[in-house]
Order: C-alpha cells, then sequence, then structure tokens
C-alpha cells in the first residue's frame, strides 16, 4: 500500500505508518456506519427533527432520553405543573415526541421538561432547544419559545469568506465594552466590529456564543449547545452582528467546545436522563479531573449525531465561517495529555490515543468543508499531534490550522527568565518558524490565556505598574520606552514569521493595561477586570494609540501584499553578540536590532545583489519612536570585494528597533 502523503512528506513517522493508516480507515468506516442513507450533512441534521418547531398545525418537540420513563413539558402555559396534555409519548429507540395546537404554545414563554426516570425525576432544560434565559433575580435558567413571525432577512446572504490568511482579532461580547457590566451582541456590533475593520483584521472570533449558566467560565462550560447566550441579547441580534461583519468584509468564527460539557443537571446534559453515560463516559473516563466537567462519548452515534448536528447548524443558521475547536489535546488523549512532555513521535501512536476521538475530528472537518467548502477549522492543541491540520486524504485529520500554542509560551519564558541583552536571535527564529511543512498554522504572542489573572501580558510584563503611572507623551520613561520598543518587536517577529494565520486579542494591540477577572466570589463579583477600557487607545495626549497605530500598519501591510500566503521564510542573517536578526519572505526584508543599548551604521546583511526601500519601522514617531532612520533612501547592496563577491545591504539600525523593507526591481550591472 502506497504510504499516505503524511508519511512521505514526513520519513520519521514511517515506523507508525501503519497506525496512521489504521486511524483514518476506523474513521472512514465510521463515516459509512452514519451515513448509509446519504451524506454526512444529511446525518448531521438532528436540529431539524429534535427540539421544538413550529409546524403548520401548530407545535411540536422532540427528544432523545432512553433512560427517561416519562417526560412531561412544563412551563408558563401551565402553571409548571406535570399535565396529561403536556406529557411526551414514547415512539421508540429513546425518542420521545409531542404534539401542540397552535394555542397551547406562544412565542416567550419559558419552559423546560419535567423528566422522569426509575428511581428519580428532575426539571432539565431540552437538550436541543435553541434559546435559554436567566432570570435575573432567582438566577434560574429556563429554554423560552423563541418563534418569529418571519424568518431573519440577510442583508449579505451570499458572503464567502474571502481566500486570504485570517488575521484573527480574538473577541468577547461580555467584555467588550468599557462599563462594568455585561455588553451586548448590538453593542458589540455597533462600536466593535468597526474597531477591527480600521484595525485592519479580517476575521473575528467570538467566544462564549453557546449558553454557559457560569458567565467566569470564559464560555468553556458549556450548557446549552444550540442556544446562543442569552446574556448577550437575541439570537437575531447575533444573526445581525455576523451580518453586519460580512457585510464589512469580516469572517466570523466561533469557539467550538466539544471537547467537554458542564456538569450541571438541570441547565445542561449531566445526568440528563437519570444517567451520566448518554452522553459522556460513565466513570472516571467521564470527567475531566482538571476542568471539572463531562467528556462526551465519541464512540456513541447519538452523540455524534448531537455534535455533528451542533456543527452544521451553527455554520447554517447564523452563517458563521468556521471553528476555533477548544481542548482538541484533551479529546485525542484518554489521560487529556495532563503532565506529558510529548518529546519522541511514539508518544503519539501509542494506545493512550483515543481513536473514537481521531474519527469525530476526521468527521467534524469533513463536515465542515461539506458545508461550507470556504469555512475554516482551527485546533487548539498543545501536544504537537502529526497530522491534526493536514488533509484527510493526505493521513491527517483535516484542520485547516491548528494554534501555535508554543509561540506565547516561548515570549513568556524569554520575557520573564532572560534578560534581553541575552536574548538568542537563531533561537528566536527557529521557535518562530518552526512548524511542520504539511500543516498551516495560527500565531500570536499573546491570546485570551495570556491576560488571565494570575498571569501577565506581554506589556504588563515589560512595564509592569509604570502603566498606570507614566504613558503620557509627555512624561519620558526609559522603562515605558523599552516595553514599547520590544511590544513592537515581538508582535512583528511574531506575525512575519507566522505560518498561515494570525490572531489578537482584544485590546492587546494597544497594550491594554489590565487583566481579565470575570465576577466571582474571590473580587466580590466584580466587573472592573471584565471589560476593555477603549478609551485609553482614544486618548490621544497617551501612549496606547502609538501601539494600536503601528499594529494597524502590520495588518494592514499584510492584508495588502498577501504576506502570508508567502509560505517560506528565509533566514539571512542573525548575530547574537550583536543581537541582530533578519530574514526575507516574499519580496520583503525584515531587519531587527534587539540590542538594548547600541545602535549600528552602515551594518552589513549579506544578500544578493538588488535594492530596497523601507517601507515602515519601529522607530517612526508615529508609533512612538525616535525617528533615527531616513525611510527617503533607496538602500543598494555593496560588494564585498568585486562585483562577484558577497552583496551586503548597509543599513543604519538604532538600538531595539526593526524595519520592514521591500525588494526593488533591479538591473545587475556586468
Amino acid at each position: 500500500m502506497e504510504l499516505p502523503q503524511l508519511v512521505q512528506n514526513d520519513r520519521y513517522l514511517e515506523p507508525h505508518a501503519p497506525i496512521i493508516i489504521d486511524r483514518i480507515n476506523q474513521a472512514k468506516a465510521k463515516e459509512l456506519e452514519l451515513t448509509q442513507q446519504g451524506s454526512l450533512k444529511d446525518f448531521a441534521s438532528g436540529h431539524h427533527w429534535f427540539g421544538l418547531h413550529k409546524i403548520s398545525k401548530g407545535w411540536v418537540i422532540r427528544d432523545w432520553a432512553p433512560n427517561a420513563t416519562q417526560i412531561y413539558m412544563i412551563g408558563e402555559f401551565n402553571d409548571w405543573q406535570e399535565r396529561e396534555d403536556y406529557l411526551l409519548q414514547s415512539i421508540g429507540d429513546g425518542r420521545w415526541e409531542l404534539f401542540l395546537p397552535e394555542d397551547k404554545l406562544e412565542h416567550g414563554q419559558l419552559y423546560a421538561f419535567s423528566m422522569h426516570w426509575s428511581g428519580g425525576s428532575g426539571k432539565r432544560i431540552p437538550a436541543w432547544c435553541k434559546r435559554v434565559v436567566q432570570d435575573q433575580e432567582s438566577k434560574l435558567f429556563n429554554a423560552q419559545v423563541w418563534i418569529q413571525e418571519k424568518d431573519f432577512e440577510w442583508k449579505h446572504p451570499n458572503y464567502r469568506r474571502a481566500e486570504e490568511a485570517p488575521l484573527i482579532y480574538e473577541s468577547h461580547i461580555g467584555m467588550a465594552g468599557e462599563e462594568e457590566r455585561v455588553h451586548t451582541y448590538n453593542e458589540f456590533r455597533e462600536q466593535i466590529l468597526p474597531r477591527i475593520k480600521a484595525a485592519g483584521y479580517n476575521t473575528v472570533q467570538l467566544m462564549a456564543i453557546p449558553e454557559h449558566p457560569y458567565y467566569g467560565s470564559f464560555g468553556y462550560h458549556v450548557s446549552s449547545f444550540f442556544a446562543p447566550s442569552s446574556r448577550f441579547g437575541t439570537p437575531e441580534e447575533l444573526k445581525q452582528l455576523i451580518d453586519e461583519a460580512h457585510g464589512m468584509g469580516l469572517a466570523v468564527i466561533i469557539d467550538l467546545v466539544h471537547s467537554h460539557a458542564v456538569k450541571n443537571e438541570v441547565e445542561g446534559l449531566g445526568n440528563y436522563d437519570g444517567t451520566r453515560y448518554q452522553f459522556f463516559h460513565s466513570g472516571p473516563k467521564g470527567e475531566h479531573p482538571a476542568w471539572d466537567s463531562y467528556c462526551f462519548n465519541y464512540g456513541k452515534n447519538e452523540v455524534l449525531h448531537f455534535l455533528l448536528s451542533n456543527i452544521r447548524y451553527w455554520l447554517e443558521d447564523f452563517k458563521f465561517d468556521g471553528y476555533r475547536f477548544d481542548g482538541v489535546t484533551s479529546m485525542l488523549y484518554f489521560d487529556h495529555g495532563l503532565g506529558k512532555a510529548f518529546t519522541k513521535y511514539a508518544d503519539y501512536y501509542d494506545d493512550g490515543v483515543d481513536q473514537e476521538a481521531v474519527s469525530y475530528f476526521c468527521l467534524a472537518n469533513k463536515l465542515i468543508h461539506e458545508v461550507d467548502p470556504n469555512a475554516i477549522s482551527i485546533a487548539e492543541e498543545v501536544s504537537g499531534m502529526p497530522g491534526l491540520a493536514t488533509p484527510i486524504d493526505e493521513g491527517g485529520y483535516g484542520f485547516d490550522y491548528r494554534m501555535a500554542m508554543g509561540v506565547p509560551d516561548f515570549w513568556i519564558k524569554l520575557i520573564k527568565e532572560i534578560p534581553d541583552d541575552n536574548w538568542d536571535m537563531g533561537q528566536i527564529f527557529h521557535e518562530l518558524t518552526s512548524k511542520r511543512l504539511d500543516e498551516k498554522v495560527v500565531s500570536y504572542a499573546e491570546s485570551h490565556d495570556q491576560a488571565l489573572v494570575g498571569d501577565k501580558t506581554i506589556i504588563f510584563r515589560l512595564i509592569d505598574k509604570e502603566m498606570y503611572f507614566s504613558m503620557r507623551k509627555d512624561q519620558p520613561n526609559l522603562l515605558v520606552e523599552r516595553g514599547m520598543a520590544l511590544h513592537k518587536m515581538i508582535r512583528l517577529a511574531t506575525v512575519t514569521c507566522a505560518g498561515g494565520a494570525y490572531l489578537n486579542f482584544m485590546g492587546n494591540e494597544f497594550g491594554h493595561p489590565e487583566w481579565i477577572d470575570f465576577p466571582r466570589l474571590g473580587n466580590n463579583w466584580s466587573y472592573k477586570h471584565a471589560r476593555r477600557i477603549w478609551s485609553l487607545a482614544d486618548n490621544k495626549e497617551l501612549r496606547y494609540h502609538l501601539l494600536s497605530d503601528f499594529d494597524q500598519q502590520m495588518m494592514q501591510w499584510i492584508r495588502q501584499v498577501g504576506l502570508l500566503e508567502s509560505p517560506e521564510v528565509i533566514w539571512r542573517y542573525d548575530n547574537n553578540g550583536d543581537k541582530v536578526l533578519s530574514y526575507q519572505r516574499g519580496q520583503f526584508l525584515v531587519v531587527f536590532n534587539f540590542n538594548p543599548t547600541q545602535s549600528f551604521t552602515d551594518y552589513g546583511i549579506p544578500i544578493e545583489p538588488s535594492k530596497f526601500k523601507i517601507l515602515f519601522n519601529t522607530d517612526e514617531e508615529r508609533f512612538g519612536g525616535q525617528e533615527r532612520i531616513d525611510k527617503r533612501m533607496t538602500y543598494y547592496t555593496r560588494p564585498s570585494a568585486g562585483l562577484t563577491s558577497q552583496h551586503y545591504l548597509h543599513l543604519y539600525l538604532p538600538a531595539r528597533t526593526a524595519i520592514v523593507l521591500k525588494k526593488e526591481a533591479f538591473k545587475r550591472v556586468r
């Protein structure tokens, strides 16, 4: 049998080829099992049948609860009492159904299930419900009848994500505003989307969209997988946000949490029909030891039906443009990858890998591109599993991108542990460009993870308390100037070396000074750190906007020239003693002088005979620099001896600066 392309690209995988082939074959076998009656898209249509629906002669509600003995629909329409006319009927295979006349329900009414099983009963929010609301006084959650008289009218129904490298603006609706409260879909649409557009990003990543009982979970303890969180507004307001983003040319993706679910029983799927094992594994295998949550059983076809339908639902009903899959490492390994170093290939091909999760990823990614060929899928994965972002027909799992999670860890370690006059230039280049050739990655210097309470953003690590006292432009401060210079250089290095895509968490582009801490008992339920203080970036008397202006310059340049579509980053030169690093991507040369004290005049970068023009640099006054570099000049290489000898591009490199140059047409003299 011919080796998969994944193995052909990496001969170190040859000893593991039989396992790689077997994993893909098992995924294909599972797909065949699920699609005997049609396509994978047909299989993933549970949301069209289960849940509450308005029909021509009234209403129908259906559910899957194999251990239930009785299910009553209770709500405001029957004083929350169990009544025979609201009793669902068993129709076989664990499925239940109830038809109701039109006058039995009204839009906006609250409801739930009263679920009975042998030995017990309990209130449950239906698993497939599409609208869940919380009472602000009692804090109780209920499903809500939500049927609009007219379908949402999309202004941009035929939007297609541009075929360009994603420049992702990671966002959270609730904390996107400046006031100390939960903000809304409408506010994000009106106030934040224009900022993202102006900043040069082309993709918005929304966190915490599916309903979650605890706001402080950042949306990662999901309870209702088909319900957009009502704490931010209505489903129609979310659709309007997406529609308007599409009108701006912005793609919108969401965090998809299929790695685990909240343990809550009334609000979530825990013990839904009186059993833990309905959706999740029983015993210790079904509990995540680090996240206090339940782990899905990807070996059950009914669970696959639920999760795959969820994928199709968000793509079709809300016109999202893809997903960032959360917790992929946790799903791949029986031990969730906790405390494991993954130092050799054998670690990826032993008995610790969950084949059922592997099959799920292949199915999920195939479905995504069957529903929308232009959608993207991104894996949040830390182990480095080979083939994760390789096409399925090449032996991979089908993700379009994987998160380059080692990059922010590298920058933090460097800033925390090593004085910048000891930074290793070769190591920086290696860490930023090290990836598998068959995979694209989303590179980032920091995301929301680095901003959470207990951690620090890059700017806070560099400047610390001076963020509060010395950010006025009329307050000279060497620590602030150092921090701003390195902040720009770190982000420029990260994005120009990015392996296919780039990500930034909202506010980090202007050096947001504070951490993220959601309301909780430990902070007296305060919203002080669950917001973004945009007025800092808008205030021209402060330095924050200088960082934002530089980030905007980077993003707009990268999109304009399609920098990340040029896959190869070519090392040109590094000198650890001088702290100088240079590399080329396409027709652009990037030169860094990380030296904290020493500037260099006529510094020679070895390169072929050519000429360059400076596009922009970190030392420009408009970016908070000292304007020491002459951008008007055309720079020609000069030979070290005769014309056929090594040529050098001679540049003035001030301390702690970076320069972006463009190669110009050049006629070589013979």
